[in-house]
């Protein structure tokens, strides 16, 4: 299985969280690829700049590179993809990683329940 993980499961797994389950570690340890979108990347240097989160931007692109997940750029079919769903989620960031599997496709990691209606690619943990 091949994975897009979000920005919550992303910073969980950089931080070896404990809410990161086992069924979500499971999933991330048999995945054939797992993927982080420039989005959540995107996502958190937005709410860094902010103040909503503190993270360590060099730090996490230092463990990005070494863990060795696949990056996974916005492209035109993303957004084409994007005009097309339906809004039942108000956030810009998670509305593109829905986009971004259904385009691919890839199964989305996440911890948003409100992600779950879009598809059955969304795996909620």
């Amino acid at each position: 299985m091949k994975l897009l993980i979000d920005t919550h499961i992303l910073l969980w797994v950089m931080q070896d969280a404990r809410q990161l389950g086992r069924a979500a570690r499971r999933l991330l340890n048999e995945a054939d690829a797992i993927h982080v979108s420039s989005v959540s990347l995107w996502e958190i240097a937005i709410k860094t700049a902010l103040g909503k989160l503190r993270v360590d931007q060099g730090e996490l692109d230092t463990q990005l590179d070494k863990i060795g997940f696949a990056p996974l750029p916005v492209t035109w079919a993303h957004t084409r993809g994007l005009r097309s769903l339906p809004l039942l989620h108000g956030d810009p960031f998670d509305r593109m990683l829905v986009a971004q599997a259904l385009s691919e496709p890839l199964h989305l990691l996440t911890h948003d329940v409100a992600l779950r209606p879009y598809s059955d690619l969304v795996i909620v943990i």
